[in-house]
Order: structure tokens, then sequence, then C-alpha cells
């Protein structure tokens, strides 16, 4: 058992430097066909919000796949990473909270959300487990801002899994912003994975990974048994 501290990874930029991670929101739900997908009405009032740790964000080449579980799913976003945070923002304040932008995978222990949901009970052990969060390299608002017609994407091995683009989000980065900032005070160093489209699927050990958000850095990684 270790006695130190833990300390907030800090995640690598696009020009080298560093940015320290605090907490993860994420937003399920976000995509009118995943949301059909998952059974749901994509014609719901407001997005669902959910929490991973900071320490569930990795980057590396190789993620392990997780315990307790036998269908692990992937889900591609579009991740921001917040240089300001602030509570009750409005659409323009929530932007100019955004410090970077990157792409993220979502990972799911999906048969333990599915067992959860049925007997009535919190998922969070569904989400919130170790290397659940891969993420790419952080580039700056100022070098790249979201287009409604950015590709977003992810293949598994030579597979095209997923695909859409940014304008089929229900709601905006702005909006999601907004929204989240009503209900819990947004701060420096949180990101959020803005939600998925549709096309999750399972994944094994001895898949490659290629997640990818046009304009961005693509992220890729292996999936490794633990």
């Amino acid at each position: 058992m270790s006695n130190s501290l833990w300390t907030p990874p800090a995640l690598a930029v696009q020009d080298g430097s560093s940015f320290p991670a605090r907490h993860v929101w994420c937003v399920g739900r976000n995509y009118a066909e995943h949301a059909r997908e998952m059974g749901a009405d994509p014609a719901a009032a407001e997005p669902i919000f959910f929490a991973k740790p900071a320490a569930a964000l990795i980057q590396a080449e190789q993620v392990a796949y997780p315990a307790a579980t036998a269908e692990l799913h992937h889900e591609v976003e579009l991740v921001v990473a917040l240089g300001q945070g602030g509570r009750n923002l409005d659409v323009h304040a929530a932007l100019d909270c955004v410090a970077f932008y990157a792409v993220g995978v979502d990972l799911t222990r999906r048969d333990v959300q599915a067992r959860a949901k049925a007997a009535g009970h919190p998922w969070e052990m569904s989400k919130a487990f170790d290397q659940s969060a891969p993420l790419g390299l952080l580039v700056p608002a100022e070098r790249w801002s979201p287009s409604p017609d950015a590709l977003i994407s992810l293949q598994v091995g030579d597979e095209q899994r997923q695909s859409a683009h940014l304008r089929d989000m229900i709601w905006s980065v702005g909006e999601l912003l907004t929204l989240l900032s009503a209900r819990v005070t947004l701060q420096p160093g949180d990101l959020v994975f803005t939600g998925t489209p549709a096309g999750v699927g399972a994944l094994q050990p001895g898949d490659r990974v290629r997640a990818e958000v046009e304009g961005l850095p693509r992220l890729e990684f292996k999936i490794a048994r633990d």
C-alpha cells in the first residue's frame, strides 16, 4: 500500500506543455442516433451528466482491459478542458472558459451498466474505473475550435465503427457548459466529454483503436489484458 499523496494527472499538450486535470464531467445521449441505439428518447429536455475521476484519464499507447466485465464498449467524444470556471454561465462566458480541445474515448463496462439500470442502482462503476478515459493531445482553443462540419469517428482495426459530424450534437459545447454550470461550479482543470455518436461497440484485448475529430491530433491505443 502506498502512502504517497495523489497528484492530479499532468496532461500532454500539443506544444509540449502540460495541463493539470482536476475532474472529468461526461455527457450522455448528446447525439440523437446514439440515444436511439441505447433505447432512449433523443428529444429529452436536458442532457444527462455523470462524472469520472481525474485518475481515469490516460494518455498512453496501451489501455488495460478492465476487471469485472465481459463487455467493454468504446465511445469516441470531443473533449474540452477548462482554463477558467464559474457558476450559471451564459454561452459566451462558458466558451471563454475553454482552454483546450482533444479527442477522447469514454470506455464503458456495458454489462455492468445494464445490470445496474435493471436493478435501479447507480451505474457509476460502469464508467468510473481505471484507465476509462483515454485522451489525445490537447490543442489550445486559439488554434482550433469545433466546426459543425468536422467529422468525429472511431475505428477498431480496419473496421469503421462510429462516424458523425459535430453538427449532429443535440447540445453544443457552449450549451453543455452552460447547463452544467447551473448544476455545479466549474473549475480550472475540469474536462468535459461532450457525448458520443451512434455505433458504440465491444472491444477485446488486442484490439487497436483509432479515434479522431477532424483537425485534432488522432488518439490511438491498443487494448491490453491487464
